[in-house]
């Protein structure tokens, strides 16, 4: 080699001491992976964790956290990717064909919906809606077309936790391949592979950052057949997520079980007392009694997270509903949820739902943070007023 500088700084011959140890995993960044010899090229696979080939397909800190978030889910195997909504399109990439037909609940995530509506349809793959707290309306719109079934729990917004064990019975009885979202449940509130669930997906975005910064999500298998099927639509669609993305998910994960926690005890203590006020005909969240499938939550889980709605008085107009939302001072108006700051969004129920219960009001949804919740429960308390 020359003298030339540039060539020596890139090809330096310097490498630090093994041995070094520290609290979190070292962070690794690459999309070009280096072989030792051509040997050692053709004998990697970039189905195995047994090596690396390329960056999309894994680094030491991708593969980590891959492992965590297995072992958070009670799994086997974990695929990372870019978003939940990701999540969810790479499993229905890997398990659905075009003449095949994917099963959703009525009250599920609104893009999920979405692309079962437009681009599975332009697929060739049709979807019907089932009522989640209704095991047997599951199994009667089971067909031999059905190949996989989505779950959530609770529904999205309006919080109804559904029947897990019956429709995992309905699809398990058929042969039929089951997915949830758990994002909710965020690996805390209940096992969910111990109810019988084929895969778990997770907006990693919610609970396991924590802080409102990051994007990702994650499907976790306990069968390596399974699991090999979504690594192939993983790679056939060229997901991948960044190494400072992976290390910011590895830094918040020690700290999540504390954070479940905590939003949970003070999202229950907000829920009664918005309960309490008498502009608030309903409110929706798992863990009260009352509550839509509160019953199934009761029977499935230990905990609940810091998320629920509320159906304010119908007899308000959509203005006081709006200045209600308007006059808060620590819950900011945003979308998704989990994070530090709490969060309100006001929905138009009469768009987003039909055919599931007896919901009628104006729909308001909380994200509790970590803020106090004596102050919280205070700037609830002076934002009711813009009702009347």
């Amino acid at each position: 080699m020359s003298d030339d500088l540039s060539t020596g700084l890139i090809h330096h011959a310097y490498e630090p001491p093994a041995g070094f140890g520290a609290v979190m995993p070292a962070i690794h960044k690459a999309s070009t992976v280096t072989f030792a010899n051509v040997a050692a090229m053709r004998a990697r696979s970039w189905k195995s964790k047994a090596g690396y080939t390329y960056g999309l397909h894994g680094t030491p800190t991708t593969f980590t956290l891959e492992e965590r978030i297995a072992t958070l889910e009670g799994g086997r195997f974990c695929a990372l990717a870019p978003s939940g909504l990701a999540a969810i399109t790479m499993t229905n990439v890997a398990l659905l064909k075009q003449g095949d037909e994917v099963l959703l609940p009525a009250n599920v995530y609104g893009p999920s919906k979405e692309m079962a509506r437009t681009l599975l349809a332009d697929w060739g793959i049709t979807h019907q809606l089932y009522d989640p707290l209704d095991a047997a309306d599951l199994a009667a719109r089971i067909t031999e077309r059905t190949k996989l079934v989505w779950i959530e729990a609770p529904g999205s917004v309006t919080m109804e936790f559904p029947d897990l064990a019956g429709l995992v019975a309905a699809a398990r009885a058929r042969g039929v391949t089951t997915a949830l979202d758990n994002t909710w449940g965020a690996g805390i509130a209940f096992r969910a592979f111990d109810l019988g669930l084929d895969i778990v997906m997770q907006a990693l975005t919610k609970y396991p950052s924590g802080g409102g910064d990051v994007l990702m999500g994650s499907v976790v298998t306990r069968d390596e057949a399974l699991h090999q099927r979504i690594l192939q639509a993983h790679m056939r669609l060229g997901l991948g997520v960044a190494g400072n993305d992976a290390e910011m998910l590895l830094r918040s994960l020690p700290t999540l079980a504390l954070r479940y926690h905590a939003q949970d005890a003070a999202g229950r203590q907000l829920a009664q007392f918005l309960a309490a006020q008498p502009r608030v005909a309903r409110v929706l969240h798992p863990a009260l009694e009352g509550s839509p499938g509160h019953a199934h939550w009761r029977a499935s889980c230990s905990a609940a997270a810091g998320l629920f709605s509320v159906l304010l008085d119908p007899g308000l107009s959509q203005a006081q509903v709006d200045a209600f939302c308007d006059g808060l001072r620590l819950f900011e108006l945003g979308y998704s949820w989990a994070g530090p700051v709490s969060l309100v969004v006001p929905y138009d129920l009469a768009s987003m739902r039909s055919g599931v219960g007896e919901l009628k009001g104006h729909l308001v949804r909380f994200s509790v943070g970590l803020e106090a919740v004596a102050d919280l429960q205070a700037d609830l308390a002076q934002a009711l007023r813009h009702l009347g």
